[in-house]
C-alpha cells in the first residue's frame, strides 16, 4: 500500500453477503479512516475481475449455490490468488472461509475445489446445524481478547498442518469437528464461521488486518466505546442461561 492509502476489496457482494457480513468492510474502512488513512474501497461483483492490487480482501457468507458459483468464478479469475501471492491480506467468513480452503461440499453434494489459500478441508455435518452465539479464546500468538460471534452453518472444517486454529471455543461449536477449534489462519489469510458482523464485535481483529497491511506493530488509539458496549452486551447475553 502507499503511505496513506489503503485499498480495501469486498469480494462478490452479489453472491456472498447473505448475513450482513458487508459490515466487516464498513468496520475496516472506518477504523482505517480514524487513523488518518485514505481508503479506496472496491465492491467487486461476480461478473467483474478481482483486482490484484488490493491490500485487504474481505469475503462474506452465502447460501450453497451462490457459494459454488463464487468458487468457480474465483478459481477461473485467479485475481485473489495472485493478490495473496503478492502479500495481500484475506479475511473470510463462513462460505468464504470454506471457499479459500482446499475443498468443500457444494450444493450438489459434490466435492468442490477451493482456492487453496488456507490449509483447511470442509465437509457437511450430519448432526444438528451449528446455530447460536459463540465465545472463544483467540490463539495466544495473535495477542487478542476473546472472540465473540454468531454461527449458522452445517459445515465441518478440519484444519491442516499448514494452518493454525484461529480460536478455541468456550461456548458454541466453531469448526464443528468436536475438537473445540474455531476458524483458521496462516500468515495473512484468515477464516472464521463467525457472523455478527464479526469485526464489529471484535474490532481488534480489524486492527490486526490494518497492522498487517501497514506492516506496523501498533496503531494510534481510537474511540472504542461503541464497540466495547456491543462486545459486552453480546458476551453477557451469550453467558445467560437458555
Amino acid at each position: 500500500m502507499s503511505d496513506n492509502s489503503l485499498r480495501l476489496v469486498w469480494v462478490y457482494p452479489d453472491l456472498l453477503s447473505t448475513y450482513g457480513d458487508q459490515g466487516n468492510a464498513l468496520v475496516v474502512e472506518r477504523r482505517a479512516r480514524q487513523r488518518g488513512l485514505q481508503v479506496e474501497r472496491y465492491d467487486v461483483r461476480s461478473d467483474q475481475p478481482v483486482p490484484t492490487s488490493g491490500d485487504i480482501y474481505l469475503i462474506g457468507g452465502g447460501e450453497d449455490r451462490p457459494q459454488r458459483l463464487a468458487a468457480e468464478r474465483l478459481r477461473r479469475d485467479g485475481g485473489l490468488q495472485r493478490a495473496v501471492g503478492n502479500g495481500a491480506i484475506v479475511f473470510s467468513v463462513c462460505a468464504g472461509y470454506q471457499i479459500i480452503g482446499n475443498e468443500f461440499i457444494n450444493d450438489l453434494g459434490q466435492r468442490e475445489p477451493g482456492l487453496g489459500l488456507l490449509d483447511v478441508v470442509s465437509t457437511r455435518g450430519e448432526g444438528e446445524r451449528c446455530v447460536g452465539d459463540v465465545l472463544a479464546d483467540m490463539d495466544p500468538q495473535l495477542g487478542l481478547p476473546p472472540l465473540t460471534g454468531f454461527e449458522n452453518h452445517q459445515g465441518v472444517t478440519h484444519v491442516g498442518p499448514n494452518a493454525r486454529p484461529l480460536a478455541r471455543v468456550t461456548l458454541g461449536r466453531g469448526n464443528g469437528t468436536g475438537d473445540g477449534t474455531e476458524g483458521a489462519y496462516n500468515g495473512t489469510v484468515f477464516g472464521t464461521y463467525m457472523h455478527g458482523p464479526v469485526l464489529a464485535r471484535n474490532p481488534l481483529i480489524a486492527d490486526l488486518l490494518l497492522k498487517l497491511a501497514l506492516d506496523v506493530n501498533a496503531l494510534p488509539p481510537t474511540d472504542d466505546r461503541w464497540y466495547e458496549a456491543l462486545r459486552s452486551e453480546r458476551i453477557n447475553a451469550a453467558q445467560q442461561p437458555a
